[in-house]
């Protein structure tokens, strides 16, 4: 996860993780906002061996209890799909504040993009192997 500030030393562990969207802005106050999220932990249950125990996502972060072959490269994967499809909602919508917001607040060393959608790095603690 490149510019990550946390180290996952047992990627097959189940992992306590938190993702935040940029400045807290609150993206998921909408259903079709939350269906991307959904779709996307049904994908990678699929294609990453994503087990999801736990979720509860709130306006503006999710919080998941999850474990996979490879958590950090799933998670990844995670939020690049996500971000994607819903910069796409958000731009079909037209939802001018939000997208302005992401723009305005995105990473200076994000000059491949217009707009960023998470925070960087992922908050996550190594939970106890559950039985």
């Amino acid at each position: 996860m490149g510019r990550s500030r946390y180290k996952i030393y047992e990627p097959t562990h189940p992992h306590f993780i938190t993702c935040t969207v940029l400045n807290w802005i609150p993206l998921f106050t909408r259903k079709e906002s939350v269906d991307i999220l959904f779709e996307s932990f049904r994908h990678l249950q699929q294609t990453d061996n994503l087990k999801l125990y736990a979720y509860v996502i709130l306006e503006n972060h999710i919080h998941i209890v999850a474990q996979s072959d490879d958590i950090a490269q799933t998670m990844a994967k995670f939020k690049r799909h996500t971000a994607r499809q819903l910069i796409k909602l958000l731009e079909n919508e037209n939802v001018r504040t939000i997208l302005d917001q992401l723009a305005f607040y995105k990473k200076v060393h994000k000059s491949d993009r217009t707009y960023q959608v998470w925070q960087e790095g992922l908050q996550q603690n190594s939970c106890k192997q559950m039985s």
